[in-house]
């Protein structure tokens, strides 16, 4: 059983506790943040490059490697295109509907303040734009069961 995630999780509880202090500086707080998260999506950009044109590191193990990476290639065609495609569905859902659910949330929230009484109708059109995330997965689901 892998649980190697498990030594990330204070990392995470840590990141998570910066980002709110951060983000209390308002708009400067959000820069920061932001240029945070291209340095973390540049650095993710350089280990995938890295990865991908790694070399074995000696010879036998090399040709053990690359046999048994051309039968898992000979064995599911296209996989990787699969999952690639379900992981850009899911992004690709979940950052639209957290951009529809931002500005449907701020507008519900006024109308709500002003007439209280649209709170159901409110609430079903910010369930609406979060329905696009859950489009998303389902696609990624899809395409997983492809590969």
């Amino acid at each position: 059983m892998n649980i190697a995630w498990i030594a990330g999780l204070p990392l995470i509880a840590v990141a998570a506790l910066l980002a709110r202090v951060v983000a209390r500086r308002g708009r400067t707080g959000m820069y920061i943040l932001a240029g945070i998260g291209a340095v973390l999506m540049a650095g993710a950009a350089v280990l995938l490059v890295a990865a991908l044109t790694a070399q074995p590191a000696s010879a036998a193990a090399g040709a053990v490697a690359v046999a048994g990476a051309r039968a898992a290639m000979a064995a599911a065609p296209g996989s990787s295109a699969a999952l690639l495609g379900a992981a850009i569905a899911v992004a690709g859902s979940t950052i639209g509907a957290g951009i529809a659910v931002a500005y449907t949330g701020a507008a519900a929230l006024a109308t709500m303040s002003e007439r209280p009484e649209l709170f159901g109708r409110a609430m079903v059109i910010v369930g609406l734009a979060e329905g696009i995330a859950i489009y998303g997965l389902i696609i990624g689901i899809i395409l997983i069961g492809k590969a």
